[in-house]
């Protein structure tokens, strides 16, 4: 096919075939991407031609991964993370960097490349473990929890180590600082003083501006869809001029949003538009490698891989053990890192952007990602029978009274479990959920409407601001403890929508649907639900009933 728009054609075709052969063997759909691009590169096929538009494309889905991770990182949430979910977190990013430095550095790479592929091996695919962890559902278990909190903690360090290494290039590069202490001492110096003032601008917005914007644009879902891409872009632009990163830039800008009521719901909207883009940074990168490159790396990639699958388990079991958690907890929660993550071949591309390292680097990096992500995938999906095989000499790795864990599990949970979600508030939705929660069910609110959502809110009603539509969303309710799911979506084309993706997220509970017609009570009643409420009959009957006692009062016995 001639001209960009053919080869794109063609190329979004091909990586839709590569995608579902990897979901058929249970592996990311991003492993088919980078496969697609050194496929289709000038080593192979030579398919890739419309570098610029690629690379374009590319830069913007990277800014909106960076934007995504900002805005999932509520300070609310960053506040409770546990000790143990940090103190894992910064072992294991202490000890992989550390030890990887070293190890690398044997294998004959220089400081620099050993510091930046070192720091890569450190981040684990918050992405890909959610989803895991989430197909399997362990997100509330144990492990989990402790899983996601460290991988928050990865998160940040993600951001921290981009804005640092962007410094450098201030600093007259990685050459420029090399032995000289002056030199360290001025990027250190610059680093804070901008640290300083983006933390300014950013309280500034987030107190007084972003609210006002936010809450406007919120009254169109689409409004709301482009104003968070056009944020995270803009943001982007900004940091890469202040001298940052164009990704510390996003992550800014992600992170600007993570507290306002829209957060849940603009994550969800962008999902599908991240891994579109991102489509075109994995072929991006793989049309930029050279299999002659990728060849001379893959004794040191076999060894870097073996340290990641091996030696990032051991250190969170380890230190899991120490504070008094069972040698199960700890290997499950280990297996979460036991990988590289996309961000790590973001945070290395962004070497080579600013002349740090070369392309080499890249390429080491890419093939640990390939082999980690796909062996870590099975280790996670089949944890328990490898735990099983393995316990014997786990031992190690636990104390001889896990009092931690003892004491978890005697904990009671702080809140009690949501037994009815209720979507759709309006006059009829808002008026159920009240008289739920007044005969003491415990129940939710889901609605997209944003004036509506604040108006219960200062009602102290629980509700939470999103499309019910969108199993990304869905995916963020506690669908797992809810006995009943209530519709009170006027149109059989959202209901329709919404039961599907109820039963994408996993939803095995009751469901019941409020109605306008008989058309529409007979769709939901052959779509399976297991109660059918219609206000207009249901409020006739009740009214006829009590007129009727006006009307016609019973006689009163002699």
């Amino acid at each position: 096919m001639e001209g960009p728009f053919g080869e794109f054609a063609l190329l979004l075709l091909i990586c839709a075939l590569a995608g579902a052969v990897f979901v058929r063997l249970k592996q990311p759909v991003l492993i088919a991407y980078i496969v697609v691009g050194i496929v289709a590169g000038p080593s192979v096929l030579g398919l890739v031609g419309a570098h610029d538009q690629i690379d374009l494309l590319a830069q913007i889905g990277v800014a909106v991964l960076l934007f995504v991770v900002g805005l999932k990182l509520d300070l609310h949430h960053i506040r409770h993370i546990g000790p143990v979910a940090l103190a894992t977190g910064l072992g294991q990013l202490g000890f992989t960097i550390a030890f990887g430095f070293l190890l690398i550095l044997a294998l004959g790479k220089g400081v620099m490349e050993a510091l930046y592929v070192a720091v890569a091996l450190t981040f684990s695919s918050t992405i890909i473990i959610v989803k895991l962890l989430s197909d399997k559902r362990e997100l509330d278990s144990l492990h989990g929890r402790i899983a996601v909190g460290f991988l928050i903690v990865q998160d940040l360090a993600v951001v921290i180590a981009m804005m640092t290494m962007s410094t450098l290039r201030g600093a007259g590069g990685a050459g420029g600082t090399e032995g000289d202490p002056a030199a360290w001492l001025d990027v250190l110096l610059s680093l804070g003083w901008r640290l300083a003032a983006a933390a300014a601008l950013m309280f500034g917005l987030m107190r007084h501006v972003l609210p006002v914007v936010v809450s406007a644009m919120a009254r169109s879902q689409e409004l709301l869809l482009v104003f968070a891409v056009a944020w995270g872009v803009a943001l982007a632009a900004l940091g890469e001029w202040a001298g940052f990163s164009k990704e510390a830039g996003a992550f800014l800008a992600g992170f600007s949003l993570a507290s306002t009521p829209y957060r849940e719901a603009m994550n969800a909207r962008l999902t599908g538009v991240r891994d579109f883009l991102l489509l075109f940074f994995f072929i991006d990168l793989g049309a930029k490698l050279e299999l002659s490159t990728l060849g001379a790396e893959v004794g040191p990639a076999v060894v870097l891989s073996l340290f990641v699958l091996i030696g990032n388990p051991l250190i969170v079991m380890a230190i899991m053990g120490y504070m008094g958690y069972r040698k199960r907890t700890g290997f499950l929660a280990g297996l979460t890192v036991a990988q590289i993550s996309e961000f790590s071949i973001v945070f290395v591309a962004m070497g080579i952007t600013l002349g740090h390292v070369g392309v080499e680097a890249l390429g080491l990096t890419t093939l640990v990602g390939l082999v980690t992500i796909t062996v870590s995938t099975y280790m996670i999906l089949y944890s328990q029978p490898l735990y099983e095989k393995l316990a014997p000499w786990l031992g190690l790795f636990e104390r001889r009274r896990p009092f931690r864990e003892l004491a978890v599990e005697r904990q009671p949970r702080p809140e009690r479990p949501v037994e009815a979600i209720v979507f759709g508030l309006g006059r009829y939705g808002s008026r159920l959920l009240a008289q739920l929660r007044d005969a003491g069910v415990e129940a939710i609110g889901v609605d997209f409407d944003p004036e509506a959502v604040r108006e219960l809110r200062r009602r102290h009603l629980p509700v939470r601001f999103g499309d019910g539509e969108d199993p990304d969303f869905l995916e963020s309710l506690p669908l797992a403890q809810a006995r009943w799911v209530v519709t009170t979506f006027p149109q059989w084309e959202s209901n329709r929508a919404l039961l599907h993706a109820l039963k994408t997220a996993g939803y095995r509970g009751h469901i019941a649907g409020a109605v306008r017609d008989h058309a529409h009570a007979l769709a939901l009643a052959r779509a399976g639900i297991d109660r059918v409420l219609n206000p207009f009959e249901d409020a006739a009957d009740r009214a006829a009933q009590t007129l009727a006692a006006e009307i016609r009062p019973q006689e009163q016995p002699a």
